[in-house]
């Protein structure tokens, strides 16, 4: 299999998983010199779609209803994997293990009430799942204060890098050098690449497959 081929996360449930889990996206529109413009995101994804709050007004409303073209991404770093790693001289040996979303759609900004009740209450129950506060219904003020932009994909790719295109061996040390290397997110990174830690090394427990 090729490289590409084995960094393609296959499973929609994995990417719906990869967007619930991050707090911040980047919407792409166009402006209206033809130009992309990329506005980082709170959102929601909800019914297969991705809801986003916004002011009433603004240059990616504009775009919206000018051009309904719209993209949309997400990504994650696990871990940074320093040169030296491979090579203590060869700084293009660095690298990234990472996972990634992206949409490309339709965005369109909600009309409707019950919808857009719907979305504003899947945003607060995402940044805010400990609750404290009433849920928006149909009918409240801040309706009329708020727009609601909805993109529906027309494609979504995902991209991932756990070790998953190493040899055992080579994934093996990788794991032990991450160990070693202690940063805040090792023991995260190690668990998504499907190792554990026991005895002060590590051991592959499972195979992860997206």
């Amino acid at each position: 299999m090729q490289l590409l081929g084995r960094l393609e996360i296959s499973s929609a449930e994995k990417m719906a998983e990869l967007l619930d889990g991050e707090h911040t996206g980047r919407l792409a529109t166009i402006d209206a010199s033809g130009h992309p413009q990329v506005v980082p995101m709170n959102f929601a994804l909800l019914d297969g779609a991705i809801y986003m709050h916004s002011h009433t007004r603004g240059e990616k409303l504009d775009n919206i209803a000018r051009d309904s073209r719209a993209g949309f991404e997400v990504d994650h770093e696990y871990e940074y994997l320093p040169s030296y790693y491979a090579d203590e001289r060869d700084a293009s040996l660095a690298d990234t293990l990472y996972a990634s979303v992206v949409i490309k759609g339709t965005a369109s900004v909600v009309e409707g009430g019950a919808e857009k009740c719907r979305a504003l209450n899947a945003l607060m129950s995402k940044y805010q799942p400990e609750g404290r506060y009433e849920p928006v219904r149909e009918g409240d003020a801040v309706l009329g204060e708020v727009a609601v932009i909805k993109v529906v994909p027309s494609s979504m790719r995902g991209k991932y890098k756990i070790g998953q295109h190493l040899r055992a061996g080579e994934r093996a040390e990788l794991a032990r050098k991450i160990l070693e290397r202690r940063g805040e997110a090792a023991l995260g990174t190690l668990r998504v690449m499907g190792f554990e830690v026991r005895g002060g090394g590590v051991r592959m427990v499972e195979e992860p497959r997206w």
